[in-house]
């Protein structure tokens, strides 16, 4: 396949491209600056610009753009960088493949979204039938999957990625938590009953390959592992892997302190399904998170108490 790639320069996307190069796609990054090499095009989603050639004939779209929601404290400005940042490159990928005649028009887009879409499901587990919450991230979700549908009113199929925080040592999920822990200073967050939806690296790379070459597949598909853990459970798991004590708990109004906004969706309690992957008979490799931290973590050195 020819795959038009936007956010390819991410944590997950810089992974997948290359996972897809090795299965013998040829893919072309879309890039914010003058394009350098032959596999690379510029496009400025900000002003809504992309070639129409880049996309004509392409056999796949994948859009992983999107400003990362861990980096930054929530400030009014910032949740702003969110919205943009995700709206205008999904809107000016799905025109773009609306205005193309259906003989040049991608078959399939890719598009990320994220678990956040359920927002707080408390002790209730859900699928993707399950509606959006009530929350910043179930909202933002909500217009960002919205601004696809230009491409699939156009006749492409279209895929929701609602991807969970997926387990890597260099992942936003784990990479910040491996110090502190490592100093055995890990630390539940509140009383630990929150559910944690999560999926390993590789299936969700597995699943992303899946999802691209099954063309019954269209609309939101959960990737996440079928099951779904207890922040107390996965404190704990996380400290068992890299063999420190893990005996603290983190109140919430800390939290505010420390990561502003974020904090609020850090204790929400999300316990999410992969109805669909599970339904299409996908494989995990890893569903259970002991495992999924062990082959990212296992060789990790523990540090000296």
């Amino acid at each position: 396949m020819r795959i038009v790639m936007a956010g390819a320069s991410g944590f997950l996307g810089t992974r997948l491209a290359e996972r897809l190069r090795q299965s013998g796609h040829d893919i072309v990054r879309l890039v914010r600056r003058p394009s350098e090499r032959p596999d690379e095009s510029s496009w400025d989603p900000a002003q809504g610009r992309l070639d129409q050639a880049v996309l004509a004939g392409a056999d796949a779209v994948i859009n992983l753009s999107g400003a990362n929601v861990g980096d930054h404290r929530w400030t009014a400005a910032y949740k702003r960088v969110l919205r943009s940042s995700r709206i205008d490159t999904t809107d000016t990928i799905a025109q773009t493949i609306g205005r193309l005649p259906a003989d040049e028009r991608p078959r399939v887009l890719l598009q990320s979204s994220a678990v956040g879409w359920y927002g707080d499901t408390g002790d209730q587990a859900v699928a993707e039938e399950a509606p959006a919450g009530n929350t910043f991230l179930a909202d933002l979700c909500r217009v960002w999957e919205a601004a696809a549908r230009p491409a699939e009113d156009a006749g492409a199929r279209v895929v929701l990625l609602r991807t969970a925080p997926a387990i890597d040592a260099g992942g936003s999920l784990i990479k910040p938590l491996l110090l502190p822990f490592k100093l055995g200073a890990g630390a539940r967050i509140g009383g630990g009953r929150q559910w944690m939806s999560w999926i390993a690296l590789a299936d969700w790379l597995a699943a992303a390959e899946f999802l691209l070459e099954r063309d019954d597949l269209a609309g939101p598909v959960n990737l996440v592992s079928p099951r779904p853990v207890t922040n107390a459970e996965f404190t704990r798991e996380l400290a068992r892997v890299l063999h420190r004590p893990a005996l603290f708990s983190v109140p919430g109004p800390v939290l505010d302190l420390v990561i502003g906004g974020l904090a609020g969706e850090a204790q929400r309690s999300q316990r999410v399904l992969p109805g669909v992957l599970s339904q299409a008979g996908f494989a995990w490799a890893y569903p259970e998170i002991g495992a999924a931290l062990a082959a990212t973590l296992g060789a990790q050195p523990a540090m000296a108490p």
